[in-house]
């Protein structure tokens, strides 16, 4: 995939986990941009080949989640 199809998938998934992060956590856009972007599932989300943009923002939500909750992540198979 080239690189401005790749950037502009993450230009709008990342807005949907960031609202889904504010709304769960009772954050306000800042923390919720900076729990994200300091987590691993971002750091994988960053990386064209781990295929992670291909999932929902819902379902990078509930990877975010249990990385949170556990500070492990489970790849689904389809990433």
């Amino acid at each position: 995939m080239d690189e401005n199809k790749f950037s502009t998938i993450l230009i709008f998934l990342v807005p949907q986990i960031l609202e889904l992060v504010m709304e769960e956590y009772k954050v306000d856009d800042e923390k919720a941009t900076v729990m994200f972007y300091a987590s691993e599932l971002y750091k994988g989300l960053e990386e064209e080949e781990t295929k992670l943009w291909h999932l929902s923002a819902h379902a990078l939500f509930e990877m975010f989640q249990e990385e949170l909750e556990t500070g492990k992540i489970t790849y689904p198979e389809e990433a």
